[in-house]
């Protein structure tokens, strides 16, 4: 499991880069005299890359050693971390965001199979847990650090940390990461097959709709909190969100093991994202340890949520498990871009910050009236297929 230590190291950067803008956002636009609602513009470009890159690498890639993969998506990682720290203005800034998403979307792509890889089948859930825990860590533990570090020494600081920690990292893995087996190719047919699975779309947009409405407006936490609440120093209500996070990912795998209801399981999830995200305007206006408990709530579902739903996945897309993990990937990146694309829009045009949580609330709600509806609908065609089975017995 040491080597797999060492994915883990790139990993718990891009959890700290992929989140940290987030608290960044206030402190950046004041600095590049722009408003918050083009700052965060700079998440979007970051996850659209991310989510492109993942199944670019996984399909066009796929022929070259993942070793060297690995090591290139990290160094390009690396490099434009470094190029968003000496930014001099925001379409600078936006074009280095897509160059380290990218990057961040390669390796991201190809640790988790490393890490499988690297170790005996038994002991494969645990490698892949390491490499999850590795990004909730840089959340919970890297987010409020980056934060703090902007607050008293500028957002540029915190960038240049970003930087250090991959070429860490990066140094690591070139000198003690050992060769990686190459995983099977899988055919062009068979990932537009997945993309057209009536047992794989409506999970893989529930995951989109989710993310939308999650990490959407997770970006967007300190001037929403800042309207809502008076806050001014984000940083413990984002390490909240982050620990609510890393306590839901460590409870929802115990939960769908001994439940088997991974249906049900995401159901409930959902429920819980609607309420607490609805909730926050005013928590948040009335009592902050209320609102505590509510982005606690909301982290814990989130983070959650895609246990059951790989679950899920890997059961209905028999043969094309693989694939449909890595279309469930990008639509939770792309649901991010979408989400932190539109609740910029929104506040450019004139709506109170405050108002973003229950616009995020109802895009989860959507996302759980479709896992509902599907959930009815695959129901039905049980019941029909039983039905036609006893009646040719």
């Amino acid at each position: 499991m040491g080597k797999v230590w060492l994915l883990t190291l790139g990993a718990f950067a891009l959890g700290l880069d992929a989140y940290v803008m987030a608290g960044l956002l206030p402190v950046l636009a004041d600095d590049l005299d722009t408003r918050v609602s083009l700052a965060g513009q700079l998440v979007t470009a970051f996850t659209l890359a991310y989510a492109v890159a993942a199944p670019l690498v996984a399909g066009l890639l796929s022929g070259l050693p993942p070793r060297a993969l690995l090591l290139a998506g990290l160094a390009v990682f690396t490099l434009g971390n470094g190029a968003t720290a000496l930014a001099p203005s925001l379409g600078t800034l936006l074009a280095a965001r897509a160059v380290a998403g990218a990057g961040a979307g390669v390796y991201s792509a190809l640790s988790t199979a490393a890490a499988a890889a690297l170790v005996p089948g038994e002991r494969r859930g645990r490698a892949l847990a390491l490499v999850m825990g590795g990004m909730s860590a840089g959340t919970v533990l890297g987010v409020p650090v980056g934060v703090l570090l902007a607050e008293h020494t500028g957002w540029r600081a915190t960038m240049w940390l970003l930087t250090g920690l991959g070429a860490v990292a990066l140094g690591c893995l070139a000198g003690l990461l050992p060769s990686v087996p190459a995983g099977p190719t899988v055919p062009l047919r068979a990932r537009l097959a997945a993309v057209a699975d009536r047992a794989v779309a409506p999970v893989v947009g529930v995951s989109f709709l989710a993310a939308m409405a999650s990490l959407g407006l997770y970006t967007y936490l300190a001037p929403v909190l800042a309207a809502a609440g008076g806050v001014k120093e984000v940083a413990p209500y984002l390490w909240a969100w982050g620990a609510g996070g890393v306590l839901g990912s460590a409870l929802a795998g115990p939960l769908v093991d001994r439940t088997g209801r991974a249906r049900r399981l995401t159901g409930g999830v959902l429920a819980v994202i609607v309420v607490a995200q609805a909730a926050l305007p005013p928590l948040a206006a009335g009592a902050l340890p209320a609102a505590v408990a509510a982005l606690v709530a909301w982290g814990a579902a989130g983070w959650a949520l895609q246990v059951p739903q790989q679950h899920r996945l890997l059961a209905a897309a028999a043969g094309r498990g693989t694939v449909a993990l890595a279309l469930n990937n990008s639509a939770l990146y792309l649901g991010s871009a979408t989400g932190s694309a539109l609740g910029g829009l929104a506040l450019a045009t004139g709506l109170a910050p405050y108002a973003l949580p229950w616009a995020a609330a109802g895009v989860a709600a959507v996302g759980l009236a479709l896992h509902l509806a599907a959930g009815r609908r695959s129901r039905v065609v049980a019941r029909v297929s039983t039905l036609g089975s006893y009646e040719h017995s």
